[in-house]
């Protein structure tokens, strides 16, 4: 059972607010780019020759970040499931973005899958599935962010980062954990090894 309905807690909120980082549940576009600034000081050196996926891409704020900040990947390719979103994201940022439901459908393979706060109103089992999906995509891995805090929330999924290197270590990546740049938020590296990758 899902925590809450994606489409009518999305929809509202872009009814209320716009396109704006509200719009996607952030509190301020401030607190969006302190997250995107941490998710991409996690990339690889070689970004720049490298495909990349932005699962649940919802405006295309975090291409729009990374191509202010010269984060310019080879190929990008932004998923979301909600078809306002994708069509504001598509004239946004003039890049391939398709309506995809990530838990449901197939993945395109990229070198490296980015997402920053889709996982948010999913249950555990659901992010779960979620990064298993993008991590098997994947040729190198999946960086992503996620509320922390202990799992009391009735709408948001809240994590202790020992959950997720616990999750990494059952997956058998290597794993790398940023805290401490926002109260109440951390973001993870899953990496495969160069023998898989």
């Amino acid at each position: 059972m899902p925590k809450v309905d994606n489409e009518a807690f999305y929809l509202s909120s872009l009814q209320t607010h716009g396109e704006t980082a509200e719009g996607v549940h952030w509190a301020s576009t401030e607190t969006q780019e302190v997250r995107f600034r941490v998710l991409c000081s996690m990339l690889p050196d070689n970004f720049s020759e490298l495909s990349v996926v932005d699962a649940g891409c919802g405006f295309g704020d975090l291409y729009c970040y990374m191509d202010r900040q010269g984060y310019r990947p080879k190929h990008y390719l932004g998923l979301d499931v909600m078809q306002p979103m994708v069509e504001v994201a598509r004239q946004r940022t003039d890049q391939e973005i398709r309506v995809c439901n990530i838990l449901e459908e197939h993945l395109p393979e990229a070198d490296v899958y980015l997402c920053s706060g889709a996982m948010n109103t999913l249950t555990r089992e659901e992010t779960r599935r979620f990064i298993e999906k993008c991590l098997e995509a994947s040729r190198l891995g999946f960086v992503f962010n996620l509320l922390k805090g202990w799992n009391t929330s009735p709408i948001y999924n809240l994590y202790l980062p020992r959950e997720i290197r616990r999750l990494g270590q059952e997956l058998e990546v290597d794993y790398q954990i940023h805290e401490g740049y926002l109260a109440g938020d951390f973001t993870a590296a899953f990496w495969k090894t160069m023998a898989e990758a």
